[in-house]
């Protein structure tokens, strides 16, 4: 027979002041053990002599002494403790940790409950737990895996365990509940509808997951939008950088031509103007030379030789200045270096804006898609070949076509099969040989069996030609477009985030027209109407065309 273990508790060796085990205890006298350090510091603080267990006062203080019996006990209990949990190490896992639930009869260290009693409302270890497997009184208790909050399982009104669920009234309750408050209700067990609950949990949690799944995908999307936004910023930076330097370069070229032109015309001026006074030094040398001669002349009284010098009269041969200045000319000067420098520029800007043109093209054709025409959408008289890409009008009217709500019934037109809901995209018709046509896009939800205007309001964003050669963008109110030369293949461009809708003269790389501001909220599907047949004068099929196939 196994013999039972009645060594001390930890608790009979604890000093009631400090709650840990004895160190140096002396008993007082009325039989109560203390560490000595701990009584006599209770009653330094104190007024009077007072056991601090039975409030015994003691007219003088007692003279204590170390208890050598308890001190001994106390050192004996050590080392069992310590041996207790060297031999409890291979054993660590039963010990309650954090989020465990502990037993609620282990004192000092609490170990891990192995079951709850919804009876007892308690959790017990492995050893505290034996009395319910053993003792037929307890025995008939209700075991459970171990939970915190016991009494927050039982029913509050008839103290008995919450067995069942409540279906009509959505709450738990026990077997009274049953009989007295939710009689007629539809009652089932706990676990029958905790599996039910597990089934929608699990689903939610897909659903939760989906939802997680599809932002992570956007926040991928617009990282990836950034990154293409900080190329595109950093393209155009330096696009415009050489283009303003350019610009500047040329313009500085045409500072220097024309401070040039001033410098040699100033430079030509007092060169002239030295060689006039070079000149005029020389004849108003030779001139006073000769004022010298005729005034010695004058003081002769030689009449024969005065006579005989009479040339010297006469002043030397000299230019006649009179119709000489130097007066130079700089009127017209800035004004013609300003127009030679207008004139380059203008050839530069041509030249950068055809580039630019062609860049821009390049730039939305990154976004083309393939698309193909939906016959489920198309009007009855209606003509789509057998791939999808070309869709005339046939002036015949199809017979035995299903009018599902899909198909337009006024308007000429047809959809294509994709739809867009983000993003951005562009696709290209050609339109050659046509006098009549609508292209653009619109919204999932148009009314497509009434005769309404293709308007941004009725969620069109359509431009069309007629007559051959008037265009115009049925926006609200419809504008004119001036269209110099008929487009041969016009591209379609959205940014479903930003709102535009831009259509292009694919060969002459222009835009045509754009429609800002818009909102959408929906799906966009792109439109195609061929306009109708006028007896073979607008035969031509619009074509879908490869993106960057002339």
């Amino acid at each position: 027979m196994a013999s039972a273990n009645y060594g001390p508790s930890e608790d009979q060796f604890l000093c009631s002041i400090c709650l840990d085990v004895f160190t140096d205890p002396v008993s007082t006298p009325c039989g109560h053990n203390f560490c000595i350090n701990c009584i006599n510091e209770h009653w330094n603080t104190s007024d009077q002599n007072l056991c601090p267990t039975c409030n015994k006062d003691f007219i003088t203080r007692p003279d204590l002494r170390v208890n050598t019996f308890i001190s001994e006990m106390v050192v004996q209990f050590r080392q069992s403790a310590q041996q207790k949990a060297s031999s409890s190490s291979s054993s660590e896992q039963q010990e309650s940790k954090p989020g465990e639930v502990p037993c609620d009869v282990c004192t000092g260290t609490k170990v891990k409950a192995l079951k709850s009693c919804l009876v007892c409302l308690a959790s017990y270890c492995e050893t505290h737990l034996e009395p319910h497997l053993t003792m037929s009184g307890l025995k008939r208790h209700q075991l459970m895996d171990p939970v915190e909050n016991l009494e927050g399982r039982m029913c509050t009104k008839h103290d008995k365990p919450l067995e069942l669920f409540c279906k009509s009234d959505q709450t738990c309750v026990c077997m009274l509940c049953t009989v007295l408050d939710h009689k007629m209700h539809d009652v089932v067990p706990l676990k029958e509808e905790y599996e039910e609950k597990k089934v929608e949990l699990k689903k939610n949690e897909a659903e939760i997951q989906q939802m997680i799944q599809k932002r992570r995908v956007k926040i991928q999307e617009i990282k990836h939008s950034v990154d293409l936004s900080e190329e595109d910023a950093g393209r155009e930076k330096a696009e415009g950088v050489q283009v303003f330097t350019d610009l500047m370069e040329s313009v500085e070229r045409g500072l220097k031509e024309f401070l040039k032109t001033i410098e040699e015309k100033q430079e030509t001026t007092k060169k002239q103007a030295e060689a006039f006074i070079r000149e005029l030094e020389e004849e108003i040398s030779e001139l006073m030379k000769r004022s010298a001669e005729v005034e010695q002349l004058s003081l002769s009284e030689d009449h024969l030789h005065l006579l005989q010098s009479s040339n010297i009269h006469q002043p030397p041969p000299t230019k006649d200045w009179t119709e000489i200045s130097v007066c130079p000319s700089y009127e017209g000067t800035v004004v013609r270096a300003v127009s030679q420098l207008e004139e380059t520029l203008s050839k530069k800007m041509k030249k950068w804006f055809a580039e630019m043109k062609m860049v821009q093209m390049k730039m939305v054709q990154k976004f083309a898609v393939d698309l193909t025409l939906d016959p489920e959408t198309a009007h009855p008289e209606l003509i789509l070949s057998d791939d999808g890409k070309q869709v005339k009008h046939g002036d015949v009217k199809k017979k035995k076509l299903p009018n599902n709500p899909e198909r337009f019934s006024y308007w000429f037109c047809v959809l294509t099969k994709q739809s867009f809901s983000s993003g951005r995209f562009y696709f290209e018709v050609q339109v050659e040989g046509k006098t009549e046509w609508y292209l653009g896009v619109n919204r999932e939800s148009v009314n497509r069996k009434k005769i309404i205007s293709l308007s941004p309001q009725n969620g069109y964003w359509i431009i069309w030609l007629i007559n051959g050669n008037e265009y115009k963008a049925l926006d609200d109110p419809p504008v004119v477009l001036s269209v110099t030369s008929g487009p041969q293949k016009v591209g379609v461009f959205v940014d479903y985030e930003e709102g535009v809708v831009s259509f292009y003269d694919v060969e002459a790389a222009a835009l045509i027209y754009s429609f800002t501001g818009c909102s959408f909220t929906e799906k966009l599907f792109p439109f195609f109407n061929p306009g109708v047949y006028y007896d073979g004068r607008n035969s031509a099929p619009l074509i879908i065309s490869p993106v960057g196939v002339n």
